[in-house]
């Protein structure tokens, strides 16, 4: 269990697909918790064309407690 944990885009899909991460309209929630999911791109953002599609993204929960993947 770590405060952040970096995942793959695949990983990220699967658990949306398994409902393991849920999305409401108040937000993302993992395990009954608000969580952040933040893209990880390996160029420099005025290059980028979809911000939204990246390889890497990182997991950070908003009350800063540990993610229990």
């Amino acid at each position: 269990m770590e405060e952040e944990v970096i995942i793959s885009k695949e990983d990220l899909v699967s658990l949306f697909i398994d409902k393991k991460i849920v999305d409401t309209n108040r937000g993302w929630y993992l395990n009954g918790s608000e969580v952040e999911i933040i893209a990880l791109h390996d160029i420099e953002p005025k290059f980028l064309r979809d911000i939204a599609n990246a390889k890497l993204y990182k997991l950070k929960r908003k009350d800063g407690k540990k993610i229990n993947l």
